[in-house]
């Protein structure tokens, strides 16, 4: 996945509560075998709405949602992931986030930012006009009008998401680990490394 340090841009006000997986990406977009062209169906039904904001060309490719309480509640939906990334996105801001999409967006490389509903409203309000910047680095979310919000991440996710790891990509940084006990265990153990003899 691609490694997060700095992720800055106009954010997509979008703001509503309670989204769930189904209306980030809705079901029948499940029978994909590729992720690619998923973004098409991200928010499908909101996009039907009059005035919507993901049909505003002003938000068009903003690497940044800001969203409601509870973003990403419903069904474990890994698409919906997938369908964020595709559409552009690559951090999403929120009060509060369902701990499955939460945990399916780090996998994925999307930085999750839980900030006070005070401070979405602020940012709400900022998106409409300016860019937002975030910085995983440091922890923080600013604005060119001195706005600057402090945020909690997990360390180990952090580490992640800086370096752009995911579970192959942790394994392969052990490489040398693994190696050294792979020829321990041939030296302390040789019946392992024995091969079946042949039929």
């Amino acid at each position: 996945m691609q490694a997060i340090s700095h992720v800055a841009g106009r954010a997509i006000p979008f703001g509503r509560k309670n989204v769930d997986t189904d209306v980030i990406i809705p079901a029948h977009w499940l029978k994909t075998i590729t992720r690619e062209g998923l973004g098409k169906g991200a928010f499908e039904a909101v996009k039907k709405e009059p005035d919507n904001v993901f049909a505003d060309p002003e938000f068009a490719g903003a690497p940044i949602l800001i969203a409601g309480d509870n973003f990403g509640c419903g069904s474990s939906r890994e698409h919906a992931a997938w369908a964020l990334l595709d559409m552009g996105v690559t951090c999403v801001i929120a009060p509060s986030f369902s701990d499955i999409f939460s945990g399916n967006a780090f996998k994925n490389g999307i930085l999750t930012v839980a900030l006070p509903q005070a401070a979405i409203d602020r940012l709400m309000e900022v998106a409409q006009t300016d860019p937002i910047d975030i910085d995983l680095e440091t922890q923080t979310v600013t604005t060119r009008f001195q706005d600057r919000y402090g945020f909690e991440i997990d360390p180990f996710r952090k580490h992640c998401l800086l370096g752009g790891l995911d579970e192959v990509g942790l394994t392969m940084a052990q490489g040398d680990a693994i190696s050294a006990h792979e020829a321990r265990a041939r030296s302390d153990l040789p019946f392992l490394a024995k091969t079946p003899a042949s039929a």
